[in-house]
């Protein structure tokens, strides 16, 4: 058998033998999803116990340079949204407004708490170790945000009622019982639940791939959004 026959059939055994494989590339945010849903979560709940109904028709900038924490513009954002739901006009400087309002936080943040059933590692005369045993265990995140407000007149600078300050909490709670889980549960896990569920009569709308904006009500007797294929009212 000459050497050309021989390195044909050791090529041949190689590929016979050989296991192909494949891998992907994934990779995941500095803040986890999970950590950001907590805070975000623990600010709706403490926002929500805000009565903002009396900037209704009110001229109102919100003051921001007292307000220092993680996700300050969710915070933000949050605070704008309520008081135009409340019928409030926003205003882009104090000049224009008739109240001013100062969010603040007193904490916007996490915590973390973790305990097992079990027995903890020992460790035995003669370089022997008994490792640890976890027959169950629970681990949780907590979310907390702390906000104060306060309202002013923006022209006589007295302060309009008391203001205050709104507190709420958000977790995620896992559990791990003879090694299968984690099992969840929460105020997370409840949203996330309720988040993915739409009422049977609810409509859900088909969103375009193109975006194309219509025009204001003032501009337009009929205002109209332009979808990538054709003309639809709305």
């Amino acid at each position: 058998m000459n050497f050309q026959k021989l390195f044909s059939l050791a090529a041949a055994g190689l590929l016979l033998i050989s296991v192909g494989c494949a891998s992907s590339k994934t990779s995941n945010t500095p803040r986890t999803a999970k950590e950001q849903m907590l805070l975000s979560n623990a600010v709706d709940q403490s926002l929500d116990k805000v009565d903002f109904t009396p900037m209704y028709n009110q001229k109102v900038f919100v003051e921001e340079k007292y307000l220092e924490c993680v996700d300050k513009p969710y915070v933000t954002g949050s605070i704008r949204h309520r008081i135009m739901r409340a019928g409030g006009v926003l205003v882009a400087s104090v000049d224009e407004a008739d109240v001013v309002m100062e969010p603040r936080s007193g904490g916007v943040g996490t915590d973390s708490a973790e305990s097992f059933l079990g027995t903890p590692e020992i460790a035995l005369p003669g370089m022997l170790t008994v490792p640890e045993i976890r027959l169950a265990e629970r681990k949780t995140q907590y979310g907390y945000a702390k906000i104060g407000l306060v309202t002013y007149d923006a022209k006589t600078k007295r302060v309009l009622g008391d203001g205050g300050l709104a507190m709420a909490e958000s977790d995620d709670d896992n559990w791990t019982v003879f090694g299968v889980g984690p099992i969840q549960r929460g105020a997370l896990r409840k949203d996330v639940t309720r988040a993915r569920s739409t009422p049977s009569a609810m409509y859900r709308r088909q969103l375009p791939t193109t975006v194309v904006l219509g025009t204001p009500n003032g501009y337009a007797q009929e205002p109209t959004i332009q979808f990538a294929s054709d003309t639809k009212e709305q």
